[in-house]
């Protein structure tokens, strides 16, 4: 016999196990890229919190890092004066690392589109038994109806 999975408990499993893959990438990219002199951004990534209803329909989830990996991925810095019209001068020449945005946005989009493939089952699946004889004999409406 075919064991079913429950639905409820896949998009929890999925939700946090993409958390903790994307965690993985970005402390892999900013590996990658060197953005390591001191450790911080690197050690900065977690997962703060999967806030969801009990079923997994609703959910917020809660990342932080270092602001300063942000401009990393931009390519901007310190060096760079307020009002500088982009010239930042031929010894110090910045280049983006992008440790956070390409990888975010898929990744962001492969949890849609799984939420969109199981939500989309579940809610055909709502609809599927209600032409079944089982729940006929047992709906109060048909009962008394005589219908059953």
């Amino acid at each position: 016999m075919e064991s079913v999975t429950d639905p409820i408990e896949a998009r929890k499993k999925f939700v946090e196990a993409w958390n903790k893959t994307m965690i993985d990438i970005w402390q892999e990219k900013i590996y990658k890229y060197h953005i390591i002199d001191t450790g911080n951004l690197y050690a900065s990534p977690k997962a703060l919190s999967i806030k969801a209803d009990g079923r997994f329909y609703d959910i917020t989830l809660s990342q932080t890092f270092l602001e300063y990996g942000i401009w990393q991925d931009l390519g901007t810095g310190r060096e760079v004066p307020i009002g500088n019209g982009g010239d930042i001068g031929r010894e110090k020449v910045r280049q983006r690392r992008p440790w956070f945005s390409p990888k975010y946005y898929a990744s962001v989009m492969n949890l849609r589109d799984f939420y969109a493939e199981s939500l989309g089952y579940e809610f055909v699946g709502l609809f599927a038994n209600l032409d079944s004889d089982d729940l006929r004999r047992q709906s109060g409406y048909y009962k008394k109806h005589g219908l059953a």
